[in-house]
């Protein structure tokens, strides 16, 4: 493992840091794009609903290496702009997304609905009472769920490797494919991938804690 890490570092730490940026791309676009369906299937619009509830089940029953596929060898013949990372990018946010938002509607249902009717009754808008009333309660709630989509985010990013995302996952296959020295190869990119994994969970157990500080 040394000898891979002194001799390879800068590959390594290149591939790392494409790790690191294509997580922290999907994690943010994925929370966004997943609570937005996640409102719509809890929204009182019947094709609302129709339209979320199509898209997480038609994503979730989908693998992930397919969607990847899809915009790194179907959507490149129109936007030839989408390289490998961005393709790898796209396809993580869009299956993150799906389940994402499953979590957060799960979260939103176990808000008692008496608190969105009295937040209506009290002339707040649907969009007002579900953002400051319901969502933060919601959010709350499923902070565990969630912490475990972002892991398993990190670690499905490395499907980059499939598409020349140049990733951790990527460079580990080259040098392993260069030196022959897979044990070690491998070892070292579960380590690093390990760096990035166990900190996030243990902020979310953290932040799980400190948000039910006081809650009985």
């Amino acid at each position: 493992m040394i000898n891979i890490l002194t001799n390879h570092s800068a590959e390594l730490f290149s591939g790392l840091g494409q790790t690191l940026l294509c997580s922290l791309i999907a994690l943010f676009f994925s929370l966004v794009i997943g609570s937005l369906f996640a409102i719509m299937e809890v929204l009182p619009s019947r094709l609302a609903r129709t339209i979320g509830r199509i898209y997480v089940e038609v994503v979730r029953n989908i693998p992930l290496l397919v969607v990847t596929m899809f915009f790194y060898i179907v959507i490149p013949r129109y936007v030839p702009a989408v390289n490998g990372f961005t393709a790898g990018t796209i396809g993580l946010t869009i299956y993150t997304s799906a389940f994402i938002a499953e979590t957060v509607r799960a979260g939103i249902q176990s808000v008692s609905g008496g608190q969105m009717e009295a937040a209506r009754s009290n002339g707040m808008t649907f969009s007002q009472a579900m953002r400051y009333i319901v969502l933060p309660q919601a959010f709350k709630i499923v902070i565990p769920p969630l912490g475990n989509q972002f892991i398993n985010l990190v670690k499905n990013s490395s499907v980059l490797a499939f598409v020349a995302g140049f990733d951790l996952m990527y460079v580990g296959n080259d040098i392993a494919s260069t030196t022959f020295d897979t044990i070690n190869s491998y070892l070292v990119v579960g380590v690093l991938y390990l760096i990035i994994t166990m900190p996030l969970s243990y902020y979310m157990r953290y932040l799980e804690k400190r948000t039910n500080r006081g809650v009985a």
